[in-house]
């Protein structure tokens, strides 16, 4: 009985932790948390980022060996790659993103990525 009690209590600790995984996700040596960060929008703070870093660098562009990331479509479908590759620092290929330009791209994947 005891073991069953310390079983559960461990079993709801670690659903209690994954549950905020979501807001506070630590990005190599970068704590992104989307509940300080405000609403962030596709034109105005994602695309920007992905077209200087991604798309004009040639990785991304139109016409190149990878996946092309130069509209909303093409983003939005690779959304789930692109935050794995940002919190794990494996893109941009050709530098780093800044702590705020990781937290831009997250936070706005994280808010069902919206066409906005």
């Amino acid at each position: 009985m005891k073991f069953l009690k310390m079983f559960l209590l461990v079993i709801s600790s670690l659903a209690g932790l994954i549950s905020c995984k979501k807001n506070s996700e630590n990005t190599g040596g970068t704590t992104v948390n989307c509940n300080d960060v405000p609403n962030k929008t596709f034109s105005a703070h994602v695309n920007p980022i992905i077209q200087s870093r991604c798309a004009i660098a040639g990785c991304h562009a139109a016409g190149s060996p990878n996946i092309p990331l130069t509209n909303y479509a093409q983003v939005y479908s690779a959304r789930t790659a692109i935050r794995s590759a940002v919190i794990s620092g494996s893109m941009p290929k050709n530098g780093t993103l800044s702590a705020a330009e990781k937290n831009s791209i997250i936070c706005w994947i994280d808010s069902g990525a919206p066409n906005n």
